[in-house]
């Protein structure tokens, strides 16, 4: 009677037995399964990022070297005219010596444009990369970084700096603040613009005017908290807002003024690297 009691109770103890290692593989299966999606999403996004910054570099490259172009047919028009002075042995009113001059001038520029060129390429995608490491995966999505004619543009949503409706700097914004000051404190020689936008949806706020004054203020905290939280010298840093007309996206939606919602940091040579790298005119 026993025997017969003991064996129905050994086939189920198997059975949850059984039961047990598949539910264990399958959790085991599950979990690979999500880290492979969690791989594909990154990278996927560090796809997108390399496309952007392509992108940037292509149009920065195709600037400079508009202007490279643009200074050779310079060139070459003077040249011209001093071949004509030179066969016609007449002066006139032209000055050999000064057509001379001009094309000496033409020729340094034409080689700083190609190194401005060169060295404007390598600096910021240093810079960008350097930066979009340092940002988690999960900070990537409040946060676009985008190298446009040799500029840095670093635009952080709203959400994630500020508390709603404010001006004050939220704790969650503390951590991407860090990261991005340590890039431009290592970058000394860039200067660095702080930019609030807003959407169209007047502000109800008895201290604060309207949507001019609530992108100014924004900025400002931004400005203030990299000089006296992470140490930025503030000689370097500029706080201006553009309200709601410097749209990026279309208001009538939530997603578009979502969007329109963001501060940008943008980071810059100095006015007269930056001068050097968008081009001067020749001496006459």
């Amino acid at each position: 009677m026993k025997t017969k009691i003991i064996l129905p109770l050994l086939f189920v103890a198997a059975a949850l037995t059984q039961s047990c290692v598949s539910n264990k593989k399958y959790a085991e299966l599950q979990s690979n399964y999500n880290a492979l999606q969690t791989k594909q999403t990154e990278l996927k996004q560090s796809y997108d990022l390399t496309q952007r910054e392509l992108e940037g570099s292509r149009s920065r490259v195709k600037s400079l070297e508009e202007q490279i172009e643009s200074e050779k047919a310079n060139r070459a028009a003077l040249q011209d005219a001093l071949n004509k002075c030179l066969a016609g042995n007449n002066q006139g009113n032209v000055n050999i010596a000064k057509l001379a001059d001009q094309i000496n001038a033409s020729d340094r520029y034409i080689k700083e444009l190609i190194a401005a060129k060169s060295k404007s390429d390598s600096l910021n995608m240093v810079l960008t990369n350097n930066l979009t490491r340092s940002l988690s995966q999960a900070e990537m999505k409040d946060v676009d970084v985008q190298v446009l004619k040799g500029v840095v543009y670093i635009s952080l949503s709203d959400k994630m700096l500020y508390k709603s409706g404010s001006y004050e700097i939220s704790d969650q914004a503390g951590e991407t603040l860090s990261k991005i000051s340590k890039i431009i404190k290592d970058y000394s020689d860039y200067d660095v613009l702080i930019e609030g936008n807003t959407d169209n949806v007047p502000i109800k706020q008895t201290n604060i005017r309207n949507n001019w004054d609530l992108s100014a203020l924004r900025a400002s905290s931004v400005v203030q908290s990299l000089q006296n939280t992470y140490g930025v010298d503030p000689k370097r840093l500029t706080a201006g807002g553009r309200g709601e007309y410097n749209p990026v996206a279309d208001n009538s939606t939530e997603d578009g003024r979502s969007k329109n919602r963001r501060t940008q940091i943008i980071i810059t040579p100095k006015l007269d690297q930056f001068m050097d790298l968008i081009g001067k005119p020749v001496q006459k």
